[in-house]
């Protein structure tokens, strides 16, 4: 017998990013593991902030699949800076989650993407007042904190201590207090939660893909060091400054690719040995960084409970990482050496790693040395299943 279980997410594919690949990589083990999964998220518009093609004019979509549904609803689409259209972005598609419960029975098992707050503060509110089961058999709400919002954009600078930021502390504190599984994707995260929440059960669920790692290419004969970044191009990045900060000698050159608020300003961004190639879908981007030396993973601020992503995605296409983001992931770079840790926003010593970069550098941290690593210590079947033992002990 097939077992329910909703899903609720503010990102999906064929959305990109670390968020969307994480829920569809959930979603499908899960039906794989004889889980029928019902999927509600917005149609996709992130990170441009606009209603992908094909999904335009429409007010929701419903789609099967092989581990259930896919429901997309309505959602008034921004990537604006202005916290307040931001806001009602986020209210808009709350409002479309409320229309849902109403009109849908509930599955005894609920998932919740949070953050955003606001989206996954009604998730949690409506899961707990549609439940559709017997009297005194609540259903059960699987959390999922994968940054510690309203407290990470305090240490970006985007929100500050006042009534707003008061207000999401205390939507943050009922979201972990009426969860009945609190899943992080960092042990900073699950410190956090642990502190308001002390007895309630917890998983360390990290950003592991699962995709089949490649056969690795010999480099080519070239005294050239092409250092590769992918992925966001937003504020917490800070790509845009770093470019503009740091140069690059004869010998080294900065590749970049992804959408984002940034993406304009560096596609005119004229610069010696900075080039920038726009947004490519996941496959067509894993086999254009094989091409490359280094992956460059850097946040402009050190954030409290951020483990980015790329670190377990880079290091599977054998890729050694320059971190400058601080943090946990330094630490998991340092741990399974896996490539340089630069301390967090220090230009000058970023500056001062570029300029002495050389091909005996890269021989610290050999390509199939890297895999071979990443690969040992990133298990995505193993930590799965230990995922599944979790979500249904509750």
């Amino acid at each position: 017998m097939q077992k329910e279980i909703l899903l609720i997410t503010n990102y999906f594919p064929p959305e990109k990013g670390a968020a969307a690949n994480r829920m569809h990589s959930i979603v499908e083990g899960l039906g794989k593991a004889n889980y029928s999964v019902r999927v509600v998220c917005p149609l996709p518009n992130y990170p441009n902030g606009k209603i992908f093609e094909g999904y335009r004019g429409r007010v929701s979509i419903s789609e099967n699949t092989f581990f259930g549904k896919i429901s997309r609803l309505w959602v008034w689409p921004s990537n604006s800076a202005n916290k307040f259209v931001r806001l009602l972005s986020m209210l808009s598609f709350s409002l479309s989650l409320v229309f849902f419960f109403i009109f849908n029975k509930t599955p005894k098992k609920i998932f919740i993407q949070y953050s955003p707050v606001f989206v996954g503060f009604t998730a949690v509110v409506l899961g707990r007042l549609f439940s559709n089961l017997p009297a005194g058999k609540a259903g059960k709400i699987i959390l999922n904190v994968s940054d510690l919002w309203p407290l990470a954009g305090l240490e970006m600078g985007i929100l500050k201590k006042g009534w707003y930021y008061a207000l999401l502390l205390k939507m943050e504190r009922f979201c972990y207090r009426n969860s009945d599984l609190i899943i992080g994707q960092s042990e900073e995260i699950l410190q956090h939660t642990s502190n308001f929440e002390k007895e309630k059960p917890s998983f360390l669920y990290r950003n592991i893909p699962n995709f089949d790692a490649p056969t690795l290419k010999e480099k080519p004969t070239s005294k050239e060091i092409k250092i590769v970044y992918a992925g966001l191009l937003g504020m917490a990045q800070g790509i845009l400054e770093i470019c503009k900060r740091i140069s690059f000698p004869e010998n080294v050159s900065l590749h970049l690719y992804g959408a984002g608020p940034e993406a304009e300003k560096l596609r005119g961004l004229q610069k010696q040995n900075i080039f920038f190639y726009g947004e490519l879908d996941r496959d067509s981007l894993h086999k254009a960084l094989q091409e490359y030396d280094i992956a460059f993973i850097p946040l402009i601020n050190r954030i409290y409970g951020s483990v980015p992503s790329k670190i377990f995605e880079f290091t599977r296409l054998g890729l050694p990482v320059l971190y400058f983001a601080g943090g946990e992931g330094g630490q998991i770079i340092k741990t399974e050496s896996l490539g340089w840790v630069v301390p967090v926003n220090d230009f000058s010593a970023l500056q001062g790693f570029i300029d002495t970069l050389s091909e005996k550098e890269l021989e610290q941290f050999p390509k199939q040395t890297v895999q071979k690593k990443a690969i040992a210590a990133f298990n995505f079947d193993r930590q799965f299943e230990a995922f599944i033992t979790s979500i249904e002990a509750v």
